[in-house]
C-alpha cells in the first residue's frame, strides 16, 4: 500500500482521455440488481490511528458506515502502522471486529513477506477468517523485459498455488512495477494478465490508476471474471483533484456495472478518512 497521494491523478490529460470512455457501455446494462454489496474500506488511509488504538479506529470506521475492512498485514506493513495488530490473536481480531459490526475478508501482504514465510502468513490470514490475500505489487526491473514479467508471474504463480491449497485466494493490485511498461514499450499490466494463471489469481483493481491511462471499465469488460476486488477513489477532471465518490465525474454506475463483469466481489474506499465517510451516502443510494 501507500500514500492515496502516492497515487493522486498526475496525468490529467491521460484522465480526461479515459473518463471519456466510460461513456461507452450500453445503459440497457444499469438495469441490473442493486449493489449488493457491503460497502468497505481500506485500513490504510487510518494507519496513525489503528498504531495507537486498533480497536477504536475499527468502531470509528464502523459508526462511519462501513460494513466491511481491508487489512494491511502487520509483518509486511510493520512500518507503516499496523505492527500492533499483530498483538492480537485471530480470534481476539474476529472478536474486536464483530463487536464493532464489520466484517474483514481480505488483506494486504508484501510479496517479501510471502517469500520469507508464505505459510506463517498463510496460518495468520486463515487464523483471522480471512479468505483472500493481497499483494500490491510484484518486483522486476524498471523497465522489464517480457522474460522479466514472466519470471515474477510464475513466482507468483506457485505462490497462488499453495494458497489455494489453503482454500485462500490469492490476488494482485495493480501498482508501481506492476504498472510499469516494458524495455519494448508494452504494458507490464496486460502481459499480467497472460502469465497469471486465472484459476490460481484474481486481480484488485485500484481506480485512481485512471491517471496512468488504466481505464477500469476497459479492463472489467476485457478481462472478465479475472477480477475480485476494487479499491474505490473519486475524481472530478474539473478540478483535477481527487474527490468523494460520487462527488467527481467519473459515472460509478458504469463502473459498477462493468465490476460486475470483471467479476468483483468486494470494493473498499480508499482515500483520508473524511472522503471515505463522505463516500458513504452517496454508496448506500447507488443501485446499477
Amino acid at each position: 500500500m501507500s500514500e492515496v497521494s502516492r497515487r493522486e491523478f498526475l496525468k490529467c490529460a491521460a484522465a480526461n482521455a479515459t473518463v471519456a470512455g466510460l461513456l461507452s457501455l450500453d445503459p440497457r446494462r444499469l438495469r441490473a440488481n442493486p449493489l449488493g454489496l457491503p460497502i468497505g474500506c481500506q485500513t490504510w488511509p487510518v494507519r496513525e490511528m489503528i498504531a495507537k488504538d486498533f480497536p477504536g479506529t475499527i468502531k470509528v470506521l464502523a459508526n462511519s458506515g462501513f460494513q466491511s475492512i481491508e487489512l494491511c498485514s502487520p509483518v509486511g506493513y510493520a512500518d507503516s502502522g499496523f505492527a500492533g495488530v499483530g498483538k492480537y490473536s485471530g480470534a481476539e481480531l474476529r472478536r474486536i471486529l464483530g463487536d464493532a459490526g464489520v466484517t474483514c475478508v481480505s488483506s494486504h501482504f508484501s510479496i517479501q513477506e510471502l517469500r520469507e514465510n508464505q505459510e506463517g502468513r498463510i496460518a495468520w490470514a486463515k487464523d483471522v477468517g480471512l479468505t483472500q490475500m493481497m499483494v500490491p505489487s510484484l518486483e522486476g526491473p524498471r523497465h522489464p523485459s517480457v522474460d522479466d514479467v514472466k519470471r515474477a508471474a510464475d513466482e507468483y504463480n506457485r505462490m497462488a498455488e499453495k494458497a489455494a491449497r489453503a482454500g485462500i485466494q490469492q490476488g494482485l493490485h495493480n501498482e508501481d512495477w506492476t504498472i510499469s511498461m516494458t524495455a519494448d514499450g508494452q504494458r507490464t499490466y496486460d502481459l499480467l494478465f497472460k502469465f497469471l494463471d486465472p484459476k490460481l489469481v484474481k486481480f484488485q483493481f485500484q481506480v485512481s490508476s485512471i491517471s496512468d491511462g488504466y481505464n477500469p471499465i476497459h479492463y472489467f469488460t476485457r478481462y472478465h471474471g479475472r477480477f475480485i476486488s476494487m479499491h474505490v477513489q473519486g475524481w472530478s477532471a474539473k478540478t483535477r483533484q481527487i474527490t468523494p465518490v460520487g462527488q467527481g465525474t467519473l459515472n460509478w454506475k458504469k463502473i459498477f456495472a462493468a465490476a460486475r463483469i470483471g467479476g468483483i466481489k468486494n470494493y473498499f474506499v480508499e482515500m483520508h478518512l473524511p472522503m471515505m465517510q463522505a463516500s458513504v451516502p452517496y454508496l448506500r443510494k447507488l443501485q446499477v
